[in-house]
């Protein structure tokens, strides 16, 4: 299924279906198609949103989280969304959080799968020497609980992008950023409901971290599901779909008078 990429300013993004938006901010080496069954699952329900973030594009100086962040705000600001659903997964789901603690009031409610923000590994001391294919390979893999979810074009796109120097400083940059910008200390200044949806089989933000933000995040409910890596919406199409299905239902629900 191929959709329509729509611009407006320096914006790209797909937009698709009708009703309160569901918006997706992919992750590092995220693309389009970490989203595609959620995309054709929430047209039917939701407007879905995917913003195509510029990880490589802005200038050094601003390939930050809080670089991100200010991207996305701008972005929600001119198409003028409001009442959001703003789902995030990995480095995604760190913009989200920094978006929603600066600027709550579009936020309807908050969605983070595999988020950073708190720990992760990510590809660790070991960064490789460029052109080594077998390497990112393996790391592309670990990502999930079934190695096979790694389809070559997958490896072959996160290869082409380690492989350009200019694109593996800026990914670094990210990466770098993402450690520094701990939010331990803010999470509980969250208001929005947040459904945290999690890999039982995580390695790069593992099980542990899922708590941490649910202890951390007053409203928030967690769920986890087993044989499943840092990419749920990925790997476990049907299921993802459907705990966040019945949370985005549960709140449009009037609330009943006890």
């Amino acid at each position: 299924m191929e959709y329509e990429i729509k611009q407006q300013d320096k914006f790209r993004f797909i937009e698709e279906g009708n009703g309160e938006p569901l918006v997706l901010l992919h992750g590092l080496f995220g693309a389009l198609s970490n989203f595609r069954s959620l995309i054709e699952y929430f047209k039917q329900h939701n407007k879905v949103i995917v913003p195509m973030l510029p990880l490589l594009e802005m200038d050094i100086l601003h390939t930050s989280v809080g670089g991100l962040a200010k991207f996305v705000h701008k972005f929600l600001d001119i198409r003028d969304l409001d009442k959001v659903h703003l789902m995030g997964n990995s480095l995604g789901g760190h913009v989200a959080l920094v978006h929603t603690l600066k600027h709550p009031e579009r936020i309807k409610s908050l969605i983070l799968t595999g988020s950073s923000g708190l720990f992760e590994n990510g590809m660790g001391d070991s960064y490789p020497k460029r052109g080594d294919y077998e390497y990112i390979k393996k790391k592309t893999e670990l990502t999930f609980y079934d190695p096979n979810t790694a389809t070559k074009e997958l490896v072959d796109e996160v290869y082409s992008i380690t492989n350009n120097r200019l694109k593996a400083i800026k990914i670094i940059a990210l990466a770098k950023s993402a450690i520094r910008n701990n939010l331990g200390e803010e999470l509980n200044q969250i208001k929005q409901p947040t459904l945290l949806v999690w890999g039982n089989n995580d390695t790069i933000t593992p099980p542990f971290v899922a708590r941490e933000f649910n202890k951390l995040i007053p409203n928030s409910e967690l769920h986890f599901i087993d044989k499943c890596g840092h990419a749920p919406m990925m790997e476990v199409p049907d299921e993802f779909n459907a705990i966040l299905h019945k949370f985005l239902k549960k709140l449009n629900e009037p609330a009943t008078v006890g």
